[in-house]
């Protein structure tokens, strides 16, 4: 009797395992007949990447690439995180993505404390004319009328890359006004139009904007820009990032990914129609707007990315790393602004941070060879010309030294003058003006001369080292007519030992 309800029980049991196992498998059962006997047959798996609406990843979003990757075998899992750079590389580290795209400074200042969990392997865009800094001109005409105007109130968006062009021309031309640290004139707001109004309602003298509100502030009366990255060069760039052990496991789907990217970006550049079309569909703007987005960005192709960027050449070519100089080049800046205390790039080896080996099988199979316009011309210009341009501001620059009473560059100043072209290096559209000064002692006419040899030697030095256009300079020797103020509480000696110097002033043609 015993051994009977022993049986009973234990045929009860194996039955209730059977019918929970059923119970759980039946889903799964289901699941796989439903993709077995559907097109989803042919699907490989899911990638999933971060990104938010910046016009310049509309390709990686576009439903272009999403039928392109499909056909391949992958569903494309897109996910708008309102550009919250610190979420994403926390949820690349924990394994929750596998793609993600972030600007490079944003991926410095946001990636760090998890180590770097992932690696740049493309550079998808940079930002030319998509962010502003935009003023009131009855407050502020120029970058250099900011300078001691402690009153002047800026707005912008925290974290997003609009404020790190303006840490980058705070930096720059040395005018910490334009990026407040704390208090009342820093008016930190929410998206690009909320500083828009700020500054259209007099809230704000100062704005930092995106497009389309750059160009709609633009059209109200007494709105001036006083830079835009349409004038700079690798200072706004957007990269592609994919988690490390994800490359590591997955060199095939990087690659197949990367591919299918450089594709669709080539049908966008032949059908505009297609682009512009796709692009109304998604942001339901008219044509007009969507043209003028299109103008604020500049999409990187395979060669661009190959031999402006990651220095790989084509057979008996010279590649450009100018990946690494914008990371570099980043780093500084936010160290100038206070972000960290040293850089943050880890043992300060930029390498750890890209993987250019994706880029050089595609390369190599594709055979394509980067169209760069190169240089910009500049025109020769007469006097009145020149008096007819308008300043942008004085690059930040160390005292350039020479020898003692002459127009001898010292070695410092030549170093100085090398450090600086660093900077130059990001507004290769503007001219520049080498103003030399002199102290006010001494005779007017010898001090005239003499600003006006330092000036021609700082000239000479910019187009003999570093083959700087001779049209795109104008040594203009001031003596001393135009001595710097006396600070509060400076001592005369102090004083006089300021006032010698030549300046870099970037200046442009009116707009």
């Amino acid at each position: 009797m015993k051994a009977r309800l022993i049986g009973a029980l234990l045929l009860l049991l194996l039955g209730l395992g059977v019918t929970y196992g059923i119970w759980l498998l039946l889903p799964k059962l289901l699941d796989r007949k439903q993709q077995t006997t559907s097109d989803a047959a042919q699907t490989q798996g899911k990638l999933r990447i971060a990104l938010d609406n910046w016009i310049g990843y509309f390709p990686l979003r576009s439903p272009e690439m999403k039928s392109a990757m499909h056909r391949a075998g992958w569903l494309l899992a897109w996910e708008d995180d309102k550009a919250d750079y610190r979420r994403r590389m926390e949820r690349l580290e924990k394994g929750e993505l596998d793609f993600a795209v972030a600007t490079v400074d944003s991926y410095l200042l946001n990636a760090e404390r998890f180590a770097y969990p992932a690696v740049i392997v493309a550079v998808l865009d940079e930002s030319k004319g998509g962010d502003a800094i935009l003023a009131r001109k009855d407050r502020v005409a120029s970058l250099d009328d900011l300078k001691g105007k402690l009153d002047a109130k800026v707005a912008f968006t925290p974290a997003s890359p609009s404020e790190h062009l303006a840490k980058a021309a705070a930096d720059h031309f040395n005018v910490k006004e334009l990026h407040p640290a704390s208090g009342p004139l820093r008016l930190a707001v929410n998206g690009s139009e909320q500083a828009k109004n700020a500054l259209l309602s007099g809230k704000a003298d100062v704005a930092v904007l995106w497009e389309p509100d750059v160009t709609k502030a633009l059209q109200e009366k007494g709105i001036v820009k006083l830079l835009g990255t349409e004038d700079t060069e690798r200072l706004i760039v957007d990269v592609l990032l994919v988690r490390r052990d994800f490359a590591q496991k997955n060199p095939d789907i990087v690659k197949l990914f990367l591919s299918t990217y450089f594709k669709v970006l080539k049908k966008y550049r032949q059908e505009e129609g297609l682009f512009i079309r796709h692009i109304k569909e998604e942001t339901g703007l008219a044509e007009e707007p969507v043209r003028i987005m299109l103008k604020g960005v500049d999409w990187l192709s395979l060669a661009d990315n190959c031999e402006q960027w990651f220095g790989i050449a084509a057979a008996g070519g010279a590649g450009e790393e100018g990946l690494v100089a914008a990371i570099e080049s980043a780093a500084e800046i936010l160290v100038n602004a206070g972000d960290f205390t040293a850089s943050p790039v880890p043992d300060g080896n930029p390498y750890r941070l890209t993987n250019k080996g994706f880029l050089e099988e595609l390369f190599a199979a594709s055979g394509e060879k980067a169209s760069s316009a190169g240089a910009t011309a500049f025109a020769p210009l007469d006097n009145a010309g020149w008096d007819a341009l308008k300043e942008v501001g004085t690059l930040k620059i160390d005292p350039i030294i020479f020898q003692q009473g002459t127009a001898t560059l010292d070695v410092l100043g030549k170093q100085t003058i090398d450090t600086a072209m660093a900077r130059l290096s990001h507004y290769p559209h503007f001219r520049i003006v080498i103003k030399g000064h002199t102290g006010v002692r001494g005779d007017a006419d010898e001090n005239l001369r003499l600003s006006q040899e330092r000036a021609e030697a700082v000239s000479r030095y910019l187009q003999i080292t570093h083959s700087m256009d001779a049209n795109r300079v104008r040594p203009l020797g001031l003596g001393g007519t135009k001595p710097l103020a006396q600070q509060p509480g400076e001592s005369l000696r102090t004083y006089e030992y300021r006032l010698p110097r030549v300046e870099l002033v970037l200046v442009r043609e009116d707009m």
